[in-house]
């Protein structure tokens, strides 16, 4: 059992120490539901009600934005009733959340396109991207319907629609043209369940991220977890491909 650390930002604790951006690749829903003899939906929906106490951690330690892989589009290509069911899940807890997220002072924002998404959870999205976009306290990115080459290609399709010269593009420029522009690239990536792949997430933006797994399912990654993973960080000497002085 891990032990009992509490997430509340130390006043002693140096602000590098500390993410300004957190990204969650939540993996092991099915596996934590077949463990249990669960059908595999019951194991998404375990994994979508952890969400919010994570998202409270982190905005309790000061982390300013947090970033959840909730849907690439590879998930497409899952058993027809097993999306479906999907679909109705994240459109209710979203629809659930919402008001809880504008109360909280949690932004939220999509990651990703609105293709082939259902019409009733495109608007329960539009609506919570709406209704909580004057908060500050902690950013939510939901990576839905989202995959990091088709990011990388959305902008440039957008740099040659703006007529923007090739000489003109650089690395700010084009940061400005992905789905998370405005925001900083993540400090961290953490992935539960035992992967060690980014499984096409955050590709540009991840470039120094530093990377964390865990073997622990999602809907068993806690406050104590990610305690662990922060302790984790706080112990990395990030270089962005720099040597160390002397």
């Amino acid at each position: 059992m891990a032990p009992e650390v509490s997430l509340t930002k130390p006043a002693e604790a140096e602000s590098a120490s500390v993410p300004r951006h957190i990204a969650i690749i939540m993996d092991g829903n099915g596996r934590w539901a077949r463990s249990r003899g669960l059908p595999r939906l019951l194991g998404h929906r375990a994994g979508t009600n952890n969400i919010r106490p994570i998202v409270e951690a982190c905005a309790d330690y000061g982390v300013e934005a947090l970033t959840i892989y909730a849907f690439s589009t590879e998930n497409w290509r899952r058993p027809a009733d097993e999306v479906m069911g999907l679909m109705r899940l994240l459109s209710e807890v979203i629809q659930r959340e919402t008001a809880e997220l504008r109360r909280n002072g949690v932004k939220l924002l999509h990651l990703g396109t609105m293709e082939g998404v259902p019409e009733h959870l495109a608007r329960a999205i539009n609506n919570a991207v709406e209704v909580t976009r004057d908060n500050s306290r902690i950013t939510l990115n939901v990576a839905f319907n989202y995959g990091g080459r088709a990011e990388i290609l959305d902008a440039v399709r957008q740099l040659l629609r703006a007529g923007v010269y090739p000489e003109a593009v650089d690395e700010e420029l084009f940061s400005r043209y992905l789905y998370t522009a405005g925001q900083p690239d993540p400090d961290l990536i953490i992935r539960t369940a035992g992967e060690m792949r980014l499984s096409n997430f955050l590709l540009w933006q991840s470039a120094y991220a530093e990377y964390y797994s865990t073997p622990t399912y999602w809907p068993d990654f806690n406050r104590e977890e990610l305690a662990l993973a922060l302790a984790a960080y706080a112990q990395r000497e990030r270089r962005f491909g720099k040597i160390r002085p002397g």
